[in-house]
């Protein structure tokens, strides 16, 4: 049995009988293999964050690039960058400090950031989901690609498809990305045989059923006067346009989406460790391995755990 602390102890000799009372060669196996585990965890939950930290500078960097960048796609893109790349270089930070240098403050706000990530992220998910449930093409009797109504699709992406600046900065970014330009020296038999993306069906020919005779006079799909040659025109205002858009936005979302939902189950995962992480920590800041010290008076002094360190080290080494 270890010796009782005596009461005449100066404040470091007390630390030294402490520190000595819950060594490892005074301390049953079955606690060794709880500190064992409790150590892996801080370390685990540290070197996870150390790896998102130095993630997190290469998203900020392409973030930054795109705000002085003037071509409009890339620039609509650098605010949730940004928003990204600074969100995950603080959490990461406190992440690390806390694990590291058992900073039980940091690791707090660590979790509690970590807990409304998660929430955000399965809120962003499941409504994801739910706006780009709807849509797709229509096939085009002998024709391989599709063509796609505006009506398809939620009220939701509509609605924000229809906001004229919005609008402005897509229809920008799809000229400059001359995606129409690739289909002027099509033939029509190329028409017949080869397929398009959405946005080149949209928005780079009028729809298949329109009928340019000055002689028809049945209605047609708006869509049909909308129709220009002009390059800087073509169908651009069209809502096939719009349409073709949104089939794209739906794609790449449910790609996001899948995304997503590894990344949640990653960031539990990584919750969880934090969470042993910081009970942990806790437990360190009194050195007392049972859970919750009840001798309220100890607080060791700032540069305790620096001179265990070393304390530790020297034995180790003689």
């Amino acid at each position: 049995m270890p010796s009782i602390i005596q009461p005449k102890l100066k404040c470091k000799d007390t630390y030294i009988h402490i520190y000595t009372l819950f060594s490892p060669t005074n301390t049953p196996s079955h606690l060794l293999k709880t500190q064992t585990m409790y150590r892996f965890s801080n370390t685990l939950i540290g070197f996870l964050n150390l790896i998102t930290l130095l993630a997190s500078i290469p998203i900020i960097g392409a973030g930054l690039w795109m705000a002085r960048n003037t071509t409009t796609c890339e620039s609509f893109l650098q605010t949730p960058l940004l928003i990204i790349g600074f969100g995950v270089l603080v959490i990461s930070l406190a992440g690390f400090v806390g694990a590291c240098f058992h900073v039980a403050w940091a690791l707090w706000l660590y979790l509690v950031i970590m807990l409304f990530l998660i929430g955000a992220l399965m809120i962003f998910t499941v409504f994801g989901l739910i706006v780009t449930n709807k849509g797709g093409g229509a096939e085009v009797p002998g024709r391989l690609y599709k063509e796609y109504r505006l009506e398809s699709y939620s009220p939701w992406l509509r609605d924000r498809i229809k906001d004229p600046k919005y609008w402005l900065t897509i229809k920008s970014c799809i000229f400059g990305s001359k995606t129409c330009a690739k289909l002027q020296y099509w033939t029509p038999y190329d028409y017949l045989e080869r397929n398009m993306s959405p946005i080149q069906s949209g928005c780079c020919k009028p729809p298949t059923s329109c009928n340019y005779d000055p002689a028809t006079v049945t209605p047609q799909d708006p869509d049909c006067y909308r129709w220009n040659n002009a390059q800087n025109i073509l169908c651009y205002d069209c809502d096939s346009c719009k349409a073709g858009v949104l089939e794209n936005i739906k794609v790449d979302w449910h790609k996001l989406s899948v995304l997503n939902i590894f990344m949640l189950v990653v960031l539990i995962g990584i919750y969880s460790i934090g969470c042993c992480a910081f009970r942990n920590t806790r437990r360190a800041e009194s050195d007392y391995p049972y859970g919750q010290n009840r001798m309220t008076k100890v607080r060791p002094r700032w540069d305790f755990y620096w001179w265990r360190w070393w304390h530790d080290r020297k034995h180790q080494l003689y």
